[in-house]
């Protein structure tokens, strides 16, 4: 027997056992995937069981932060209490300091002062000051005299010396306590005057003696004598209620004053210990307001020279350092400055320029109002307030020109007040004559304002600042309030934040560095190597700063020359940023920098969107925002523009579309005018040859593109202002139009209808002579004339053309080459045969009207070339003879 089995036989056992196997797998794959489904479910509940656990852990954190806070709670009340209590010491320290200055002084001057609240120490409830007994009048002694008194006294001379330097030194001292004495001298007199009305007749006397003035006396004792060491001067004689103060220190002591009078001291404590970012201020004006030269002044005499023109022509940011500012105030150095400095921001006063005028209050602190006190406010200057109105920002009035009203005295780099009483009694009247005007011009605009050594509400009225832009009047006032008093008023807003806020001032092309932008660090820091992001219309653009520039100190941001290299720069500052990409950069956008761990992704969107919130803003203002973005409108046909920043490339092509110019722009760049740009501008060369050209506004003209200007016919037009690089176009295409003028002036054919007087007709044929009286238009020697005349046959007239008026005379003789109106005599003489062989009586009569033969092409050269010269009536009788000549 065979012991192998039918290979059916093992082919079913293998299909068997395959079965098997079957079953088996599938009985394992129930069991994996109900273990996967209970591992799954673990893993749910263990990250409940964590969120639970996080959940109560941060309630347990909160918890014991509040219960933190409320433990603290009493000792932040405690220490507010303690600090309201050192400022209150100290304001009674500073008050006895005052009243043992005065003290010293009565004692020195041999003057009684009358104590606060108008009563001596211990008085109880006396009213005025009693006088024990009269004082005798002061005589002046001589140094004679006192050198007699000296020897007869048996005083050393060495004596002598040593108190004629003590006196001397306290000298400064001693002339701001007088002026402190007598202010309340006066006081005190005006007090008794009204209270010694009650008293007894007794006190009639004394009252009379209270009421004097101290300019009564000789108070040149033997020690005043010393102090002006015995020479006899004007000065020597009295003392005036406007004594000489030192200049070095007046301007310090009237703000100090304010500072007193307003009680802001209390404020110090507040923020005395965090660090404070330097102001940012916004300079504006009008264009002729003398706003460059007021800056200028204030950096000092060794700057840079202003620009072309005299007036600004693009935005610009200085840094003025707080050691600089102390030495053109005058301050003396243990007097306190709070703030590292001043970033003054600079804009155009002209109309064209109010985009980057609302660019630059977009960023201010406070901004300074030039007005020129002999004009008062202008266009500009009002269109600057509502600006400032619209965007809640306080601002000073920088009052100039002070040296302009007759017979003023120069009195350089002093303050105000010490200027104004230099001053003969004209010019102090004329001054607040001006002064009055351009007040009440204020008010009428909605705004309180008043000199800030008269504002007593310093936080409801405005101040004004008179100062000379030449010789420096008033310019250290105007410093003061800006590092001293905008500190008290808004300390919370300049305290540094670590966050970086930085907005795009200016886009620039240079040469050298490509395209860069210039920035506002307003807070945080920006480090060469950052990752920044900027907004432009094709979408955010990722770049990395190479290169942190700064101009030298009290230099302007867009001048140019040396910069600076920084590899760290702190708010607040105007910044030049070398990076790639920066081509499409909009300028009032936000600079975001992306720090080590942020999302990418995340801040581009977030940067796009206040980007979309910016260009949101600027649609529904049709006059700008806060923050404008560049939005240069161009068409197919118009010029090509070129210019060193976005700023002002905006208002070169504002000036150019606006009404009195409208000059429309095909395309722009930025930077130096290359070989690519020509080209750009000849594709116009086709279409319209006088927009074949550039306008290069602060940039360079490489040779090569010079070269291909010249040989393809492109007209490059460069200028040292902005209104006289549009005005010298302006001129070419004037030039342009009398050419154009003259090659088409025998097709421009001005519409004009004429009547035949009767029985006035010299010459019936070839030349027609005759007087006619204009009825419609505008008659001119040139103008082919024609006759319409009805058929009865036909429903449509016949033209009959006669020629061209070959001369224009009046009733007097005198030749004219046109007439509006009025009676003229006219010659007519035929071009051809057929017009030759017309005449006056045979195909036309004095029935029928003389008109002028318009075409097609005549209409296209009017509209062309004559325009400025078409009125609409002239438009309204061309349409008339269109449809009698049937021209479409």
């Amino acid at each position: 027997m065979s012991s192998r089995r039918p290979a059916g036989s093992r082919a079913g056992g293998a299909a068997a056992g395959g079965v098997g196997r079957k079953k088996v797998a599938s009985g394992a794959g129930v069991l994996s995937l109900r273990a996967l489904r209970e591992e799954l479910a673990r893993q749910k509940e263990e990250e409940e069981r964590k969120a639970r656990e996080e959940e109560e852990m941060e309630a347990q954190a909160e918890k014991a932060r509040r219960e933190e806070a409320e433990e603290k709670k009493p000792t932040e009340e405690e220490e507010k209490q303690r600090e309201e209590e050192r400022q209150r010491r100290r304001r009674e320290e500073r008050k006895r300091e005052e009243n043992r200055r005065l003290e010293a002084a009565r004692r020195r001057l041999g003057v009684t002062v009358v104590a606060e609240g108008g009563a001596a120490a211990g008085d109880g409830d006396r009213k005025r000051p009693v006088y024990a007994s009269r004082r005798p009048k002061l005589q002046s002694k001589s140094r004679q005299d006192v050198q007699s008194e000296v020897d007869r006294g048996g005083i050393q001379s060495s004596m002598l010396r040593s108190e004629e330097e003590n006196i001397n030194a306290s000298h400064e001292e001693d002339i701001i306590t007088v002026n402190n004495a007598l202010n309340l001298r006066e006081a005190s007199s005006a007090e008794s005057s009204e209270q010694g009305r009650t008293i007894n007749d007794d006190d009639d006397d004394e009252d009379a003696w209270d009421s004097k003035s101290l300019d009564e006396f000789d108070v040149m004792s033997d020690d005043n004598s010393r102090l002006y060491g015995g020479e006899e001067t004007e000065e020597n004689h009295s003392i005036s209620s406007a004594p000489v103060v030192n200049s070095d220190n007046v301007a310090q002591e009237i703000v100090e004053d304010i500072f007193v009078a307003q009680d802001v001291a209390s404020s110090n404590g507040s923020g005395g210990e965090r660090e404070l970012c330097a102001p940012i201020c916004c300079i504006l004006g009008h264009v002729d307001a003398g706003k460059t030269k007021l800056l200028d002044c204030v950096r000092g005499t060794n700057v840079q020279k202003g620009e072309a023109g005299g007036i600004t022509q693009q935005i610009g940011a200085t840094y003025l350092p707080v050691e600089n500012i102390r030495e053109r105030a005058g301050l003396k150095p243990e007097v306190a400055i709070k703030v590292p400095g001043l970033l003054v921001i600079d804009t155009p006063g002209h109309e064209s320029f109010s985009k980057m005028r609302s660019r630059g209050l977009s960023l201010c602190d406070i901004a300074v109002v030039v007005v020129d006190i002999t004009r008062g406010l202008e266009k500009q200057t009002i269109e600057s307030l509502h600006l400032l109105k619209r965007h809640d920002v306080r601002f000073i009035v920088a009052l100039t020109k002070v040296d302009r009203l007759y017979g003023w005295k120069s009195c350089p780099n002093a303050p105000i007040v010490k200027a104004l009483k230099s001053q003969s009694d004209d010019v102090q009247s004329e001054y607040k004559w001006r002064l009055t005007e351009v007040v009440t011009q204020f008010k009428e605009n909605g705004f309180n304002t008043a000199p800030y050594y008269e504002n007593k509400k310093m936080k409801q009225v405005f101040n004004i600042v008179p100062t000379s832009a030449i010789r420096g009047e008033g310019v250290p006032d105007l410093l003061l309030l800006l590092v001293r008093w905008v500190p008290e008023i808004m300390i919370e807003k300049l305290v540094y934040d670590n966050s970086v806020e930085c907005t795009i001032l200016e886009v620039n092309g240079d040469k050298d560095l490509g395209t860069t932008i210039d920035v506002v660090l307003i807070n945080g820091a920006l480090h060469q190597g950052d990752q920044a992001i900027v907004c432009t219309k094709q979408g955010p653009v990722t770049t990395i700063i190479r290169d942190l520039l700064t101009p030298h100190p009290m230099k302007e941001l867009k001048a140019k020359g040396v910069y600076k290299h920084h590899k760290e720069l702190r708010a607040v500052h105007g910044v030049k940023i070398v990076a790639p990409g920066l081509q499409h950069a909009m300028a009032g956008t936000s600079l975001i920098v992306v720090k080590p761990g942020d999302d990418l992704r995340q801040a581009e969107a977030a940067a796009m969107q206040q980007m979309n919130i910016t260009i949101s803003a600027a649609d529904e203002n049709e006059e700008g925002t806060a923050a404008e973005v560049s939005r240069v409108k161009t068409c197919k046909e118009g010029l090509y523009v070129q210019a060193s920043s976005i700023g002002t490339l905006e208002a070169i092509i504002d000036h150019l579309q606006s009404s009195n110019v409208d000059i429309p722009v095909s395309d722009w760049n930025l930077g130096p005018v290359h070989k690519q740009d020509v080209v750009k501008a000849a594709a116009m060369l086709n279409r319209k040859e006088e927009y074949a050209a550039i306008l290069a506004f602060d940039v360079k003209v490489m040779p090569e593109a010079s070269v291909l200007a010249a040989e393809s016919g492109v007209r490059i037009f460069m200028a040292d202002t902005v209104y006289n690089l549009v005005d010298s176009y302006a001129e070419h295409i004037n030039g342009l139009n009398e050419a154009k003028k003259m090659q088409y002036a025998a097709e421009a054919v001005f519409p004009c209808t004429l009547k035949i007087l009767p029985n006035r007709v010299y010459h019936n044929k070839d030349p027609i002579v005759c007087d006619v009286e204009v009825l419609e238009g505008v008659v001119k020697v040139g103008t082919p004339i024609c006759v319409s005349v009805p058929i009865k046959d036909r429903k449509e007239n016949i033209i009959h053309s006669l020629g061209r008026i070959s001369s224009i005379q009046t009733s007097n003789g005198s030749q004219i080459f046109s007439a509006r109106n009025g009676l003229v005599s006219i010659k007519i003489m035929g071009d051809n045969p057929q017009e030759k062989s017309r005449s006056y009586g045979r195909h036309f009569d004095d029935s029928n009207e003389l008109l002028s033969q318009i075409s097609r092409k005549s209409i296209d050269v009017l509209k062309e070339y004559y325009r400025d010269e078409m009125t609409d009536e002239n438009w309204q009788l061309i349409c008339r003879l269109k449809k009698q000549f049937k021209i479409a």
